[in-house]
Parts: structure tokens; sequence; C-alpha cells
């Protein structure tokens, strides 16, 4: 899994996922700080989350692993919005 900020949307009329109204969105990858890494991936959005919202991401196969995503080619899905990141004891990122 990966960590990333939404940090746009994409819309694309055209496609052949399959899929009935998706929402695409634009996810910089990011440290656990939050900070950006300037690496871009597009994400199918199960959570509704947000501009500059950090979200856990699945990528590759495991993508294609929900009920939605299921058989189709999805590389990247949001799984989850971070609240709170603790690592060793130490909040490193808060919502």
């Amino acid at each position: 899994m990966t960590l990333g900020i939404v940090a746009g949307t994409i819309i694309a009329s055209r496609r052949a996922d399959g899929i009935a109204q998706p929402v695409y969105l634009l996810i910089e990858r990011c440290n656990q700080q939050g900070a950006g890494k300037r690496d871009y991936l597009v994400a199918i959005d199960l959570m509704g989350a947000k501009r500059g919202e950090m979200v856990l991401l699945s990528a590759g196969s495991s993508a294609r692993q929900t009920a939605l995503t299921d058989d189709k080619p999805i590389d990247a899905v949001i799984i989850g919005i971070i609240e709170t990141i603790d690592m060793r004891g130490a909040v490193t990122y808060q919502k």
C-alpha cells in the first residue's frame, strides 16, 4: 500500500473500464508526514476523498480485488482516508 495526497480530479467520459460513474483522482505520492514526492498517479476513489486529504492506496493486482474493480483494468484504488499516522510513538500526520 502507498500513501498519497489528493491533488485533483480526472474526468474521462470515454473509458474502457466498464465502471458506471467512476470517480478518478490525481494522487501525489507522499511520505508519512504528508510531504509530496512529485510522483503522481491516477486512482479510482471508493471512499469519497477530497482535495488535500491523505489517502491509502492499493496498486497493481491488489487494486482489482474490490467488488467494484474485480476483473477491471484498474491499477490504483483509494481504499482509505488517513486521519492519523503514529510512528514510533510520535504523531507524524494528523488530519
